[in-house]
């Protein structure tokens, strides 16, 4: 049993944060660990850097997600020396380097990249001994996952555990253990049972729409083309803590007649995501790591729209390439694409099965068993953060890995 262990993630995006309670919740069922602590780490950072890692993080994805895209390209070099990021990273992170060095923790398990890099640091330094556990939280590894410093890393596919493996990481030192998400998307649950519940139509397509994701002024021109699709059916959209756009769906779903053939239910935040999930046939939305994950534990076909360039990008493509999504570059015609996809029932059903194939719905679970076995996840003699640019002993290889041809399915 671990006495202690630390959990940290950051709020750039969600995702990441689920993450972090999903494990967290998972240690609380297993009881493998005297205590637990999950910390956002921009909460030890100072205000300016707060806002940048988070605030600014979401207007680029709202505004210029081109912008983030090439900056992901430029920053995915794992060769690259990156002692002035570190610097800047230590200089804007004290309270949560006091944190680390305060609370000893047996166990680190990082969600997200910076925590992991300043946890590394430290152990190289001689200022920390812990097994510092790296959770990739979208299907591709990018460079800033990449450390000197660390026990274990945990990925979603086995192209990422190879990837690792190309990169120097011994094959011992990497899992695949899928993305962790709330361990209740592994009890199986209904459809019909959810569909009533949540008072949804019991015959037709039930489409899942996380309306809450999209940038600003696309949900609009979205939730006009799902309404088009022609087949029967209902489109739930997930408005999360927006208030305001769920008062607009509200007032759209006001507006359509009692006889439409595809109606609209409006959901604020909800703790039910994988009930209503249960109940539905597809998820239209980005392809988050957590979200995706989180469909295809349901097997749930997947309609990708507005991926945000760089990693949703990647993740769109392992799910084209597996079979268990399609994509809308162009939101005037989802309908069509919806309503072609209905047409061919095999088809869907393939796609689900894909999903589920793809599915880890125990991932948090598998990782914390991992973590909680003595020895399982031993920390290496620590190394000098200047010793190499990123990971140790690996060969020189330029780039983590060329961006994939963009492109969608049928």
């Amino acid at each position: 049993m671990a006495k202690k262990v630390l959990i940290l993630s950051a709020s750039a995006g969600a995702g990441h944060l689920r993450a972090a309670q999903a494990i967290e919740r998972a240690f609380a069922e297993a009881g493998t660990a005297e205590s637990i602590h999950n910390y956002d780490t921009l909460e030890f950072t100072n205000p300016l850097f707060r806002r940048l890692y988070s605030k600014a993080y979401i207007e680029m994805v709202n505004r210029m997600p081109e912008v983030l895209g090439w900056l992901y390209d430029q920053l995915d070099q794992p060769d690259k020396d990156d002692r002035i990021q570190l610097a800047f990273d230590k200089l804007n992170t004290g309270p949560l380097i006091r944190l680390l060095e305060d609370l000893r923790p047996d166990i680190t398990i990082c969600t997200h990249f910076l925590p992991a890099e300043i946890i590394s640091w430290l152990i190289g330094k001689g200022r920390l001994d812990t097994r510092q556990a790296i959770v990739v939280t979208d299907y591709d590894v990018h460079a800033q996952w990449l450390c000197p410093n660390y026990a274990h890393y945990f990925v979603a596919i086995d192209e990422t555990r190879a990837h690792l493996e190309e990169l120097g990481v011994p094959p011992g030192k990497v899992t695949v253990s899928g993305i962790p998400i709330d361990p209740v998307f592994a009890l199986a649950k209904d459809k019909a049972e959810m569909r009533r519940k949540h008072g949804l139509r019991p015959d037709g397509a039930v489409i899942l729409s996380s309306a809450g994701g999209f940038g600003v002024g696309r949900i609009d021109e979205l939730m006009a083309s799902l309404l088009k699709v022609r087949h029967p059916g209902q489109v739930i959209a997930i408005c999360g803590r927006n208030a305001e756009l769920k008062a607009r769906l509200d007032r759209l779903a006001g507006t359509l007649p009692a006889d439409a053939p595809v109606s609209l239910k409006v959901v604020g935040y909800t703790t039910e995501m994988d009930e209503y999930m249960a109940a539905a046939d597809l998820v239209v939305g980005k392809p988050g790591g957590l979200t995706t994950s989180e469909a295809m534990a349901r097997g749930l076909g997947f309609v990708v729209v507005s991926p945000i360039p760089g990693q949703e990008e990647r993740n769109s493509d392992h799910l084209l390439e597996e079979g268990a999504a399609i994509r809308c570059n162009n939101l005037p015609v989802i309908a069509y694409k919806i309503d072609r996809l209905l047409d061919d029932p095999r088809r869907l059903e393939a796609m689900r099965a894909n999903a589920l194939r793809l599915g880890r719905p125990r991932a948090a679970a598998d990782i914390v068993a991992r973590v909680s076995q003595p020895g399982e996840v031993d920390a290496p003699q620590p190394v000098s953060p200047h010793a190499a640019p990123r990971l140790v002993g690996r060969p020189s290889r330029g780039k983590a890995r060329p961006g994939r041809k963009r492109g969608g399915g049928a």
